[in-house]
């Protein structure tokens, strides 16, 4: 009786299986998978209604005081001490008028952007608004609307590039000195951090986290939410705050009072229309040197403060143009 050979075993009948070119040289026991990519999104129910409740604390605090008794009561007493607040603030309004007449950043003999370069400037740029230094190349502010809106945009970036600066400069600044470490000191590398899906700890302070531990998705929620009161209260005016019972004597620019202008830097007219130069001068400044920060992250990975020290260490190998040609 002939011997039948024994049943071939999956190891052996793979041997006969032919394979792409691609894998003829890879073992079975070295192929690899791809991770599973962890989700931008990691809280739970309970952790996103918190966010919820808590980013809508602040504007649902203000409706409830305004439609309560304490509101209707802050209201009369309002409505008892506008009176004076008005007249007080026109009489500061014409001080102001008076004080940016005889200012020598405001009017048609103001400094101009190229100096004593003779130019044609734009007539309708006349120096009523500070930093007006007769630059719009491209007419952007021919539309007095427009011109008022654009300024009111400037405003509002330059302010926020300011506090984008110091928030990005700071940190850097004490962990380089050693007097607080963080986690991460470098601007841009916080963010990278979350795109990671690393937690972030503010201040440095383990645990002290609301949503550093959270996906990108969550924290961009979280962001949203939060800016709602703020954006509609700048929708509806400085007139929004008073059934609150807060009466703001200026504008939507420089609203004033003890709740924008605790430190009453605004009393006297005159220093006050030089401050609305300085801040304007600075937010430009500020802005550009975000535009710096950007630069200086793409093409050397590091921070400004750094930059900056390496720069100051040996100007002559540390610099733009050396940066350049490495690439």
């Amino acid at each position: 009786m002939a011997l039948l050979p024994p049943p071939a075993s999956p190891s052996s009948l793979a041997s006969f299986i032919p394979r792409p070119p691609s894998l003829a040289l890879k073992s079975t026991t070295n192929l690899t998978f791809p991770k599973r990519r962890r989700s931008v999104c990691t809280a739970s129910w309970q952790e996103l209604v918190g966010v919820v409740v808590f980013s809508a604390i602040p504007f649902t605090a203000v409706k409830a005081i305004a439609n309560s008794a304490l509101g209707e009561s802050l209201q009369r007493r309002l409505e008892e001490r506008k009176k004076v607040a008005v007249e007080n603030s026109s009489r500061f309004r014409a001080l102001a008028q008076n004080a940016r007449n005889r200012s020598l950043w405001y009017g048609e003999e103001r400094p101009r952007w190229l100096g004593p370069i003779p130019y044609d400037y734009p007539a309708y740029l006349t120096g009523e608004l500070p930093g007006d230094y007769g630059f719009d190349v491209v007419g952007l502010s021919k539309d007095p609307v427009a011109f008022q809106r654009y300024f009111n945009f400037e405003i509002l970036h330059a302010r926020w590039a300011m506090l984008a600066a110091f928030g990005a400069l700071v940190p850097e600044i004490l962990d380089l000195l050693g007097a607080f470490h963080f986690v991460e000191p470098v601007w841009w590398r916080v963010g990278y951090s979350k795109l990671k899906g690393d937690t972030l700890d503010y201040l440095g302070i383990p645990g002290l986290h609301v949503a550093g531990s959270q996906g990108v998705i969550v924290i961009a929620i979280c962001q949203v939410l939060l800016m709602v009161g703020p954006e509609y209260a700048r929708y509806c005016g400085i007139e929004a705050l008073e059934p609150l019972g807060i009466y703001l004597p200026g504008d939507i620019n420089y609203p004033g009072g003890e709740l924008f202008d605790p430190l009453n830097l605004s009393k006297d007219p005159v220093a006050f229309e030089e401050l609305k130069v300085k801040e304007i001068k600075n937010g430009r400044l500020a802005m550009v040197a975000w535009l710096g920060f950007y630069s200086q992250a793409a093409l050397t990975g590091k921070g400004p403060v750094q930059n900056l020290l390496e720069h100051i260490s040996d100007p002559l190998h540390n610099n733009l143009l050396s940066i350049l040609n490495l690439m």
